[in-house]
């Protein structure tokens, strides 16, 4: 079992021990409620066990079998194909800042790449940075790091959200070493 899998396991325990519902009592739950858009069942977990909106998103996922490795695996995509399927069309322009993030985060050591829809979560043992298109003409870079002012490059974002941190990457020479700096202490915290 690989980190993630052991930290999505241990997630899903407490999960389970939070609400007192077995996974599978969890998942009739959601299916019971009639509601299938995933938005709607985050907010309906969150509302009704207390859940904070990482379990509540991970829980979703599990449910609807809808996080981006079961879709590629469910494609029978993998590495390079799973990044073209996401820059694809007018996002296409923006993988180069993609490989250029990539290249310098693989200095940083070991971390795991997990696809989800439209970007990729970066983890060590937990996510430490996620990038991607935010949309057709914007690239985004969101970082999880405690206790660092916010900047005007650096953009605060509210509480419970999947990352503290958002910084927009216009081209492949806004990835600098400030950029850079700011990942590398979302992955040394996440590890």
């Amino acid at each position: 079992m690989n980190i993630l899998d052991k930290a999505i396991a241990t997630q899903i325990a407490n999960i389970e021990k939070k609400t007192g519902k077995s996974l599978g009592q969890l998942g009739q739950l959601i299916k019971s409620s009639g509601i299938s858009k995933h938005g709607e069942i985050v907010a309906m977990l969150k509302a009704d066990l207390g859940l904070g909106h990482g379990d509540a998103n991970t829980l979703t996922h599990i449910a609807l079998k809808s996080d981006g490795a079961s879709a590629a695996a469910e494609k029978g995509l993998e590495g390079d194909a799973i990044l073209d399927e996401i820059y694809v069309g007018p996002k296409a322009s923006m993988r180069p800042i993609h490989e250029k993030l990539i290249a310098g985060i693989d200095a940083f050591g070991e971390y795991e790449v997990v696809p989800k829809k439209g970007y990729v979560s970066l983890r060590r043992k937990k996510q430490f940075a996620m990038v991607g298109p935010a949309s057709n003409t914007r690239f985004e870079v969101g970082i999880n790091i405690k206790g660092v002012p916010g900047t005007d490059r650096l953009l605060e974002q509210p509480p419970g959200g999947m990352c503290q941190y958002k910084v927009k990457v216009g081209g492949v020479d806004e990835v600098d070493a400030e950029l850079m700096g700011w990942i590398k202490m979302g992955y040394d915290a996440a590890g």
